[in-house]
């Protein structure tokens, strides 16, 4: 089995390879310069690997919540790549990688996923393991920091930039423990692959027109003032 994975939903851009189980990547934090590094990465991945996309079963995309310029870049890369090579797509949610990330580095096995969504709001998701892969235990919302809300008397890890920008209001959720923190930590696309593979087992992929991305929140941009 061959996957390309695309990740460029916040301050990092990442790409990775899966063949046959064996994981190449790049990654980089690279801010608002996505457009120029995300296909030099894929190119060097296929190259080194002496891969093509047409060899490729599908590609792997993070459909968000994240930054919407970065879902914007990355829905749109691999919509280009996967109808050049006729592959179909796979979306995995950002936080869902979070927390797919915090067991892979961390063995964390119950996670609140959070990502500064900026306007004093964070994107949030509660996750737990289930075999190897994190299945979602809440819906992915929008909201204050102070509205997340978890099973009470239980024990969390904390990932992702909403604890950066909003630690103590997130310390200070009533009733909810917390066994540890990483607020600089990404979605990176490595961390697509467990979370793609039942997908992938099923064929239950998508058609490259329909890489869509998941913003959450309604307005994704702001007019211009008069």
């Amino acid at each position: 089995m061959k996957l390309l994975a695309i990740d460029t939903v916040t301050e990092a851009c990442s790409v990775a390879l899966w063949l046959d189980g064996e994981i190449t990547t790049q990654e980089e934090v690279v801010f608002q310069s996505h457009t120029e590094h995300v296909l030099p990465m894929v190119q060097t991945l296929l190259a080194q690997s002496e891969t093509t996309l047409s060899q490729l079963d599908a590609i792997v995309f993070d459909r968000g919540p994240g930054s919407f310029t970065g879902l914007r870049i990355g829905a749109g890369v691999t919509q280009g790549l996967a109808l050049g090579a006729d592959r179909p797509v796979i979306p995995v949610s950002s936080l869902a990688a979070l927390a797919q990330g915090a067991w892979r580095q961390d063995q964390q096995t119950q996670v609140l996923a959070c990502i500064d969504a900026r306007q004093a709001e964070v994107y949030w998701a509660g996750y737990q393991l289930v075999g190897e892969t994190m299945t979602a235990v809440t819906a992915e919302q929008i909201g204050a920091a102070s509205s997340v809300t978890l099973d009470k008397n239980s024990t969390w890890f904390g990932v992702g930039t909403g604890f950066g920008r909003y630690a103590e209001e997130l310390a200070a959720l009533p009733g909810v423990n917390w066994s540890g923190t990483q607020a600089q930590r990404f979605p990176l696309a490595q961390d697509l692959f467990a979370l793609a593979l039942p997908a992938v087992s099923q064929q239950d992929w998508l058609q490259p027109a329909d890489a869509i991305p998941i913003y959450l929140r309604d307005n994704v941009a702001t007019p211009p003032s008069k």
